[in-house]
């Protein structure tokens, strides 16, 4: 065999220059094709579909117009008789085909394996529809404005039920009964921690303080709706769903366990997705239903979700009550936290409804603050309103709010200062791993160091300065501090495929992209660790059909546990081409080293290319690697806002805001910055603006559009300034830790403790968000008020 010389060189190799390293920030290769509009979005495919020789389907949803009813009867004879109108199909055709109702994806309690009580969700209502918007029919039709029609002529006889959408009011005895299988309306009651020690804190606290605060509900916005376009093929026996999703594995799981097929049976994928944040990550009745028509049908079937239907279809979020306590001795050290929480789980229990006050909602608490012992009481109650699903930091937002609104609280009514009590209770890095009270052990951070960062950022030293000044004008200044930290969870498994063509590397992951930047950064990981350009990478995702399993994307998960996949994976595929290359270039294969994209020898001249050397082995380098975590990463960081009120009219701007966030290392801190300004912006929505609104006597929803329900825009947000403290993760070899949710954890109560410090002035503790002008002028009045009287 002749010696080879230099054969890889150039691009098909790679070189150091032309391939960016983790940490640097080349710019977003996605970004060109979705800016010219050249993105592949749900619609665009149904738009494609318009050309197929078989004509497709339009499938409406009805949807019912009361929060609790019995269904007496169903007439659709009239809608069938509709020209264009294909079918009506309802619950009884549900019965008749065998379909089953969704299941939620957590089913037991992870701590003390008790399953929830629960009720499953059948795919069309049956005798009873339990939420404004729960589907009850389907029409199918040529096009939508048939199915419109359609839709108006079935006829449904309800007889209206007493409906409940507070979840305290739902656990009161006498409350409407909702299902028989969760008696007296309570999924889950659960204590956790140890009650006894922390009642024994309390007894010799010398300062005890309580807050009673909701974490309101918010409706989920993203930019493009849901929807689906399902084929059937019969000869085959095999369904395709396309869906704008953000998890195609486990919703095929779910479609197929309705559906009564097997799994293999069942292809889901997702091009270009609209935004996920949480509402498309769990399994809905509509997927399913868009099967099964086409499978009845015998033609494909498309279903896009209007947004008026999603305000009261998409899973919504939040919606906690809590009381809480919080223990401290006479130099300020916290003894002990005692919370008691109940949950609105909407109708149904959907998603993960219980997998969230049980699991991310009580593992965090005494995380970034030493709180020796905490007693947690939580409640999950079923009432009559949209389901409640996840968004961006779900569990961790809650906590977070919960427990610096305490701290804050405690300052004031214990006359200490608010970051010297930080500062105090704060875990230092030197006790790092440190174990919490329930057990939850956070690898690496500098708690200290993000909170002295970021006051530093904040300029802390000339707050009381613009405070003067703003003072001068007639207003109100406030500054909110938030310490916050989240584990990132979801699946615990995660795989990649390393495939090599004779020019590029084909990467495929379980994890999908829905807006994040992965077709950038898990570029820029592979392309690192084997030495390619990202041009040579080709990068696939969101399709069941391409990979075994795969987690989708959520809870901050995607880059360190696909990360690891393909780190593992990479180091496969050098090991195996350190013995193809020997043999190749006549060495022994301690002899060669891998560097820039080549197998080389040292000192002899001679070297090979890896795609080259791929090109020549057949499929030998070819990878497939799964990764199953054993720990969790605890992104952290310290969040300042700065608040001016105007007292005569109520208005708040929200006019400076901080933050210094511990991602660990990071792959690109360019997208990491946009993934926090992005997360902030979600935060400062809920504190501001976002609430969804029943009506309490019928559990109708108030908020049904944009015209009732207000987003951030661009004016809402002062300029963001975001900067990193990181500190590697150690239970990865990238030393990465999540990033996607923390400015959403963070932003809620960092702007709500701003808000009471400019208000604590005239007397106002503690306010119910979202912070509208209305709100806040009401609450001075009423402090003014009592003032006058006291």
């Amino acid at each position: 065999m002749p010696e080879v010389q230099n054969t890889a060189a150039g691009p098909t190799a790679g070189s150091q220059a032309s391939v960016p390293g983790l940490g640097d920030a080349p710019l977003r290769v996605e970004d060109e094709r979705l800016l010219r509009g050249r993105g592949c979005f749900l619609d665009d495919h149904a738009r494609q579909d318009l050309t197929d020789p078989t004509p497709s389907a339009v499938l409406l949803v009805v949807r019912s117009p009361h929060a609790h009813a019995r269904i007496r009867n169903l007439d659709t004879r009239a809608a069938c008789a509709l020209p264009g109108v294909y079918a009506v199909l309802h619950g009884e055709h549900l019965r008749a085909d065998g379909l089953q109702p969704l299941l939620p994806t957590a089913l037991v309690n992870p701590h003390s394996g008790e399953p929830f009580a629960f009720e499953p969700q059948s795919l069309l209502a049956l005798e009873r529809v339990r939420y404004v918007g729960e589907p009850v029919a389907i029409v199918l039709a040529e096009d939508l404005a048939r199915a419109q029609d359609g839709a108006e002529l079935v006829q449904v006889d309800y007889e209206p039920l007493p409906a409940v959408s507070d979840a305290r009011e739902a656990l009161a005895d006498g409350a409407p009964r909702l299902s028989e299988q969760v008696p007296g309306r309570q999924c889950l009651h659960w204590r956790h921690g140890d009650p006894q020690a922390t009642r024994a804190a309390f007894e010799r606290a010398a300062h005890v303080v309580e807050v009673a605060l909701p974490n309101h509900r918010v409706v989920q916005s993203p930019m493009e709706p849901r929807g689906a376009i399902g084929r059937y093929d019969a000869e085959r026996e095999r369904f395709d769903l396309r869906v704008s999703t953000q998890n195609v594995h486990v919703i095929a799981e779910h479609v197929a366990r309705a559906l009564a097929v097997p799994v293999h049976s069942v292809r889901l994928h997702a091009a270009d997705v609209g935004g996920g944040f949480g509402v498309r990550n769990f399994p809905y009745p509509e997927y399913a239903l868009v099967l099964w028509a086409a499978r009845r049908l015998r033609r494909t079937v498309r279903w896009l979700n209007s947004r008026s239907d999603g305000f009261v279809s998409d899973h919504q979020a939040r919606d906690v009550h809590t009381r809480a306590e919080l223990a401290l001795d006479g130099d300020g050290r916290f003894l002990g936290l005692r919370v008691h929480s109940i949950f609105n789980a909407g109708a149904y229990m959907s998603g993960a409804a219980c997998g969230v006050p049980t699991g991310q909602y009580l593992s965090l608490p005494g995380s970034v603050y030493d709180i020796p012992c905490l007693d947690v009481e939580v409640r999950v109650a079923l009432s009559n309103t949209v389901p409640i699903g996840v968004t961006r930091g779900p569990g961790f937002a809650e906590t977070v709010d919960v427990l610096e609104r305490l701290i804050d609280k405690a300052a004031r009514h214990c006359g200490l200062d608010r970051l010297q009590l930080r500062r105090l209770n704060l875990v230092g890095a030197s006790r790092m791993p440190w174990r919490n009270a329930v057990g939850t052990v956070v690898d690496s951070g500098d708690f200290h160091g993000c909170l002295e960062a970021a006051m530093e950022r904040a300029d802390l030293a000339g707050f009381e300065q613009r405070r003067a000044r703003a003072a001068a004008a007639g207003l109100l200044r406030g500054l909110g501090v938030v310490m916050h930290v989240k584990a990132t969870g979801g699946n615990p498994q995660e795989n990649v495929r390393i495939e090599f063509r004779p020019d590029r590397v084909l990467l495929t992951t379980g994890t999908q992209a829905i807006g994040q930047g992965h077709e950038t950064t898990f570029r820029q990981i592979v392309g690192s660790l084997l030495g390619l350009p990202p041009e040579r990478i080709e990068y696939h995702g969101g399709d069941t059909a391409l990979i075994a399993m795969g987690g989708g994307h959520g809870s901050s998960r995607a880059t360190y546990m696909a990360g690891t996949a393909m780190h593992m994976a990479a180091g496969r595929i050098v090991a195996r081409g350190r013995e193809l290359a020997a043999q190749r270039l006549q060495a022994e294969r301690h002899e060669v080293v891998f560097e820039s994209g080549r197998f080389v020898v040292p000192g002899s001249g001679r070297a090979i290319g890896l795609l080259e050397l791929a090109a020549e082995s057949g499929a030998a380098l070819d990878t497939y690697q799964l990764y199953t975590r054993e720990s969790m990463t605890y992104p952290n960081g310290c969040h300042v806002a700065e608040v001016e009120i105007d007292p005569e009219t109520g208005r708040l701007e929200l006019v400076a805001y901080h933050a210094v966030d511990d991602y660990g290392e990071l792959v690109n801190p360019m997208v990491a910055t946009a993934q926090v300004h992005g997360a902030i912006a979600q935060g400062v929505g809920q504190a501001l603006l976002e609430r969804a609104v029943y009506d309490p006597r019928n559990a109708q929803p108030l908020t049904g559009s944009f015209l009732d329900y207000a987003l951030p825009r661009a004016d809402d947000l002062p300029p963001l300034d975001v900067a990193f403290d990181g500190r590697a993760c150690r239970t990865n070899p990238l030393g990465v830790k999540g990033c996607g949710e923390s400015g959403a954890i963070a932003g809620f109560p960092a702007i709500n403790n701003a808000i009471c410090d400019a208000l604590s002035a005239h007397g106002v503790d503690d306010f119910e968000g979202p912070a509208t002008a209305y709100r806040i002028w009401r609450l001075l009045n009423a402090a003014a008020r009592e003032r006058t009287t006291a």
